[in-house]
């Protein structure tokens, strides 16, 4: 009983955040922006970073753009077994007052796959190539904003997935 009555609350919580969070899509500068970070986090930037790693990213390109593959195909399994399992619905299909702004690329919320592969991919690249740390974190902090604000995911989906994320990077970093 209790445990159903913090489960409820966090939900109305949750929900609370995401709606407030939501309303950045009524700015169309906002939503031109976070659309385009989106697009740009549905792989078209990863996949750009491990075709070309090879040629520009020095003697260490080959083995960080193969980690890359990597880890975003263990990262993709382990998501992917979790949102059918777990099969929370998207915020613009069970919470009133958030719609999908863009379309969503498998029918389950939890966790962020975008969120999972941006906090990875940031840990792994800013290993090897450390400038790009700061520039590839504000991208993976604008990909989780995204997704909430684009009415994609709840704010514990984008949470759960940047740790999955961080866990999957760190133990692949550690490991190799």
């Amino acid at each position: 009983m209790l445990l159903d009555g913090r489960r409820r609350l966090w939900t109305e919580r949750e929900r609370t955040v995401a709606l407030w969070l939501h309303r950045g899509a009524d700015s169309p500068a906002v939503l031109a922006t976070l659309l385009l970070v989106s697009r740009l986090g549905d792989g078209v930037l990863w996949y750009v970073m491990v075709a070309t790693l090879p040629f520009w990213g020095g003697p260490e390109g080959w083995k960080c753009a193969l980690y890359m593959v990597a880890l975003g195909v263990v990262n993709f399994v382990f998501y992917s077994a979790l949102k059918q399992r777990v099969a929370r619905p998207r915020p613009s299909v069970s919470c009133p007052g958030i719609r999908a702004c863009c379309r969503a690329l498998d029918e389950f919320s939890f966790p962020s796959g975008h969120t999972t592969h941006a906090v990875a991919f940031a840990l792994l690249l800013g290993h090897y190539y450390p400038a790009l740390a700061w520039p590839l974190w504000g991208f993976a902090v604008l990909i989780a904003l995204s997704r909430v604000v684009l009415g994609l995911h709840f704010p514990s989906d984008v949470a759960v997935g940047a740790t999955i994320g961080a866990v999957t990077a760190g133990f692949m970093l550690v490991v190799v």
